[in-house]
């Protein structure tokens, strides 16, 4: 007899559940899924999008490897004329890995989000159509996200119309890169299920934001990456697909200058051990391989000023070797 005859199929996909357990929020999670993660976008959501000045957007290249993006545009480029689609009246620029994915049926994961209020919302779903200057986008699961861990920073534009310099392929992470890094408080990370664009609606490319202290993330002499992964709303979106699909994108951005670092890499979840231990706040840790990097310098055209720190900070750490890493590169300069 098959228990779960007649039951409607849970929101999570396998990866997240599994971290849903582990963590033991399963019990939890199996009832607000449901609830949450919806197939349109309530009237709250469609009204934040098209406020927005930005959204961050996670998309597959041909090989499958999952990219984080960024476009930009005057408040209201973002636009939903019904429940079940947000029309993006902008294209990625020149170099931008976002522009060769755009065909109708690909799957995106879109992250809406406003810094200096810290409120943030998700939409994964697959582009329903393109046209000579934007995009249109069919909802397949729609979620808000807790304020946690956002930096409170307010942009404004700069000329739109400037030259821009040519982007740079990396094969690794050069010291420019590096410090970006070091130094960072935000990124973003874009993940995928293996299983993206067979239909069901669990199975997609999600996007989303990860905040701490200045120099939350550290750089090994090897490039890896190791990021703390602190107390959250126990989706596990992000983890639940590294777990089944180790790749995933990861853009930092250049506050000041406008830069955009776009990073692909080999992930994994750990769970325990002495290095988790020695960061304060970390329930598990993000290690990442770096496989290819590239740098658009002032791609984007908006500028942040200082940013004040998220109170959820006040418990958490950094690593206590970032500093020094950042005083050998200056000293190798």
């Amino acid at each position: 007899m098959n228990v779960n005859a007649g039951l409607p199929p849970s929101p999570w996909h396998e990866g997240e559940r599994a971290m849903q357990a582990r963590a033991g929020a399963a019990g939890k999670l199996a009832e607000l899924g449901p609830r949450v993660l919806r197939d349109f976008m309530p009237e709250q959501h469609r009204s934040f999008f098209a406020q927005l000045p930005f959204i961050v957007v996670g998309s597959l290249d041909e090989a499958r490897q999952p990219w984080a993006s960024v476009l930009a545009g005057r408040p209201g480029f973002a636009h939903s004329p019904d429940p079940r689609h947000l029309c993006i009246d902008a294209l990625p620029g020149a170099g931008d890995p976002l522009a060769g994915t755009l065909a109708t049926g690909a799957p995106l994961g879109l992250l809406g989000i406003e810094p200096h209020t810290r409120r943030r919302n998700r939409m994964n779903g697959v582009v329903a159509q393109r046209g000579a200057g934007g995009f249109m986008v069919q909802v397949r699961q729609s979620f808000g996200n807790c304020p946690r861990y956002i930096q409170a920073r307010e942009p404004v534009f700069v000329d739109e119309g400037r030259a821009l310099p040519a982007a740079r392929r990396l094969d690794g992470l050069d010291a420019g890169a590096r410090r970006l890094i070091a130094q960072a408080d935000t990124f973003f990370i874009a993940s995928a299920h293996p299983s993206t664009g067979d239909g069901a609606a669990p199975h997609g490319v999600d996007v989303s934001h990860r905040g701490g202290r200045p120099g939350f993330v550290r750089v090994s002499a090897d490039g890896t990456l190791t990021a703390p992964d602190f107390n959250g709303n126990a989706f596990f979106n992000t983890l639940g697909n590294i777990a089944l699909n180790p790749r995933a994108g990861l853009l930092f951005v250049d506050f000041e200058t406008g830069d955009l670092l776009h990073l692909a890499v080999v992930a994994e979840v750990v769970w325990e051990g002495p290095e988790l231990a020695a960061f304060a706040g970390a329930e598990r840790l993000l290690r990442m391989r770096v496989m290819s990097a590239l740098h658009r310098p002032a791609a984007l055209p908006l500028r942040w000023g200082g940013a004040q720190p998220s109170p959820f900070l006040a418990d958490t750490g950094a690593w206590p070797d970032v500093v020094r890493l950042i005083g050998s590169e200056e000293s190798a300069r």
